[in-house]
């Protein structure tokens, strides 16, 4: 059934909280002889990202400078892509990840499929506002010429953010699911069109219903359906629609998994996820590792991570004692 789970982030707002308090001390940590990271950590992970932003502009008033610039100069490697990035309004992050995944040397497929199988309508029109005001230039229009074929197709669908929201119809389910079963049979242009038509635009209650009655339908999981059909990029976004819908957190802790341990730690997904998601569920997304990996994501994170980058990614990520 189809239940919308209490989420739960990791940073909230810092109580008594003091900006140009905090600016003083960030600047006194920047401009010594070495820079004081272990400050800079307890300060930037601890305060929500509203605050820091607060923080960023007494910082500004009082010394003439810029923080994120400041940062930028005095940290380095992965340390300051954390620090950075935890700089950035959630709608901006995601604009400036989505540019560097579609300007980059290589487009950076699994970043992209990440960010837009995962936000919601208001989300998605935000982060394309932010896109625009940053980069001057249009993120549809990007993924367009940067990417290609049902992939780019599906982009451009979840980029539109229009997903259906609240409305569910049982009646309809059963004929999404007839259809999408067909399309995994078929496999023809027309057919791949449908199958992402459908899992963009339905509201996420009634794609509930449809991967169900897929299920009574074909005898099949609708992932290990679309996995068997279809390859590429394609398939593995499809994949990661489904499996934002039943369930994110399970998604971004599959994701962490596998950076962490496919990709010898691949520290952009790693780093963006966290960030991404420390206000928004990621509580969650530690209890679904932890059960489905054995390991906390805070171990894994220990034993692959080290010095002040480690430290960050720890902070971000919290835990009880017995997540050690």
């Amino acid at each position: 059934s189809f239940v919308l789970q209490q989420t739960q982030g990791t940073i909230f707002p810092a109580p008594n909280f003091n900006p140009i308090m905090d600016a003083q001390v960030l600047g006194g940590a920047l401009q010594g002889i070495s820079c004081e990271k272990d400050v800079l950590i307890d300060i930037l992970t601890q305060r929500c990202n509203s605050q820091r932003l607060m923080i960023a502009e007494a910082y500004g008033d009082m010394y003439g400078r810029d923080l994120i610039t400041d940062l930028k100069e005095n940290l380095s490697h992965h340390f300051k892509e954390v620090m950075v990035g935890l700089m950035y309004p959630p709608a901006s992050y995601d604009a400036h990840e989505l540019w560097h995944a579609l300007k980059g040397v290589d487009t950076e497929e699994k970043c992209l499929i990440d960010i837009l199988a995962s936000r919601s309508n208001m989300e998605i029109f935000q982060m394309k506002e932010a896109y625009l005001m940053q980069y001057n230039t249009d993120l549809q229009q990007d993924i367009d010429s940067e990417t290609s074929g049902h992939f780019r197709d599906t982009l451009m669908n979840l980029a539109q953010g229009t997903r259906m929201e609240g409305y569910a119809d049982p009646s309809t389910a059963a004929q999404d699911a007839m259809i999408l079963w067909e399309a995994c049979q078929q496999k023809t242009g027309e057919h791949k069109n449908t199958l992402q038509m459908i899992l963009c635009n339905r509201s996420h209650q009634q794609l509930w219903m449809v991967f169900q009655e897929f299920q009574n339908i074909s005898g099949q999981d609708i992932v290990d359906a679309i996995n068997e059909c279809y390859d590429g990029y394609f398939q593995e976004l499809l994949v990661a629609i489904v499996l934002c819908i039943r369930d994110k957190p399970s998604y971004f802790a599959y994701r962490l998994y596998n950076a962490i341990h496919d990709f010898g730690f691949h520290n952009k997904t790693v780093i963006r996820i966290l960030i991404a998601r420390s206000e928004i569920d990621l509580i969650n997304i530690r209890q679904r590792y932890k059960e489905r990996y054995g390991k906390s994501l805070f171990h894994d994170i220990k034993h692959f991570a080290s010095g002040h980058y480690e430290s960050a990614l720890l902070a971000i990520c919290a835990g009880d004692a017995e997540d050690y």
